[in-house]
C-alpha cells in the first residue's frame, strides 16, 4: 500500500502573515507528520505545475490573467483573497499537485494520498478567484479525469460551502458533488434545493447544517444520504475537499466535528471506492490542524485510532429529513 503525500516548500511562499490562510498552516501540518512514526510509511512527492491550457479548461482567461498580473507585484483580488509575488506559479503548482495525485491513484501508482497544497481552491468559480482561493484545485483534477471518461465523486467537508466546485460541475453528471457545511455562513450558497441543472440534476447533494451540528449528524448523513448516493453513482475516484474548519475548535467554524468524526468520513467513503485522495482546503486552528490531517492519513494507511473527544452537539435530525427528501427525488435512498 502506497499513501502518497504531495508537498512542496514553494507553497510556503504564498503568505500573508496576519491572514488566516497563511504559510504557518502548512508548517504546522508538516511538523506533525515529520515527528510521527507514520512518516516512514508515506511517499512524499514533489508536484509539477499544471499547464495553462488545462487551467483554461476550467477557468476563464480573464480570471487566470488577473492572477498572473497581480502575481508580478502582489495585491488583492477582494477583501480576503490575496496574491503574492509568484503566487500564480504557486497556484499552478497546487493545481498540478492535486491532478498529479489523482492520476497516480487512478493508475495504481498509489492507493490513496493527501495533497498538502496551498492556496486552497473550492471557492474559485469559473470566472472568479475568491474566499482565499485562486484556482480550483479539486475541480481541475476532477475535470482532467472526467476528460478520460472517468466518474469522480467530490466530497467536501469544509465548514464553508464549496460554491466554486458546485458551479463548475452544476450541469454535469460525470462529477458528483456532495457537501455538508454550516448555514447560514460564507459564501451563502449550498441550500438543499441546489441540486444541479439539466443533465446534472441530482448530481449536486448539499447538506446545509445549523450551528452546533456535529459527529452524530454527519454519521447519519453519511449512512442515510451521502454513501447510498455515492454507491449508486459508482465513482472511479473520490476526491475529498478536506477542510478542517468544521472541527469544533476552529476559530472560523461553527460545526462540532471531532477527530473521530473526520476519521469516520474517510472510512465510510473508502467503503464506496478505495481509490481516494484528499486535498487541503480550510482549517485554521494551528494546534489541531496537523493532528486532523494525520487522522485522515492514518485511516488511509489502514490504522484505526480512537481519539475520544467529547463535544455537546445539537440535534439536527429535522435537517437530515429535509435533505433526504430532496436527494430521494433523484436517488434510491
Amino acid at each position: 500500500m502506497i499513501t502518497e503525500i504531495v508537498y512542496s516548500p514553494r507553497f510556503l511562499e504564498h503568505d500573508q502573515e496576519m491572514h488566516p490562510e497563511r504559510a504557518t498552516r502548512l508548517e504546522a501540518i508538516m511538523s506533525e507528520i515529520q515527528k510521527s512514526p507514520i512518516i516512514n510509511k508515506l511517499k512524499i512527492q514533489e508536484p509539477a505545475p499544471l499547464d495553462e491550457e488545462t487551467i483554461f479548461s476550467v477557468h476563464s482567461h480573464e480570471m487566470v490573467n488577473l492572477v498572473k498580473s497581480l502575481s508580478e507585484t502582489g495585491g488583492w483580488i477582494d477583501f480576503d483573497t490575496y496574491v503574492c509575488k509568484g503566487s500564480y506559479e504557486i497556484a499552478r503548482l497546487a493545481a498540478g499537485g492535486v491532478t498529479q495525485l489523482a492520476m497516480d491513484v487512478l493508475s495504481d501508482k498509489a492507493q490513496n494520498g493527501f495533497a498538502l497544497v496551498r492556496p486552497p481552491g473550492h471557492h474559485a468559480t469559473h470566472n472568479t478567484s475568491m474566499g482565499f482561493c485562486l484556482f480550483n484545485n479539486v475541480a481541475l483534477a476532477a475535470n482532467a479525469l472526467a476528460g478520460e471518461g472517468k466518474k469522480v465523486l467530490i466530497f467536501d467537508h469544509d465548514v464553508h460551502h464549496g460554491n466554486g466546485t458546485q458551479e463548475i460541475f452544476y450541469a454535469r453528471k460525470d462529477v458528483l458533488y456532495q457537501s455538508f457545511h454550516l448555514s447560514p455562513h460564507y459564501p451563502g450558497t449550498g441550500s438543499i434545493d441546489e441540486i444541479g441543472e439539466g443533465e446534472g440534476s441530482g448530481y449536486t447533494v448539499n447538506a446545509p447544517l445549523p450551528r452546533g451540528a456535529g459527529d452524530k449528524t454527519i454519521s447519519a448523513l453519511l449512512d442515510e444520504v451521502f454513501i447510498p448516493v455515492a454507491k449508486q453513482f459508482k465513482p472511479d475516484l473520490i476526491i475529498v475537499s478536506a477542510g478542517f474548519d468544521s472541527h469544533y475548535l476552529d476559530p472560523l467554524g461553527g460545526l462540532k466535528l471531532t477527530l473521530d468524526g473526520f476519521a469516520e468520513i474517510i472510512e465510510k467513503l473508502q467503503s464506496v471506492q478505495s481509490k481516494l485522495l484528499c486535498s487541503l482546503e480550510g482549517g485554521y486552528n494551528l494546534e489541531m490542524l496537523g493532528k486532523l490531517v494525520l487522522t485522515e492519513i492514518r485511516v488511509m494507511l489502514g490504522e484505526k485510532t480512537s481519539y475520544g473527544e467529547k463535544v455537546d452537539e445539537i440535534d439536527a435530525s429535522d435537517a437530515i429529513k429535509k435533505i433526504k427528501k430532496i436527494a430521494g427525488e433523484y436517488w434510491n435512498i
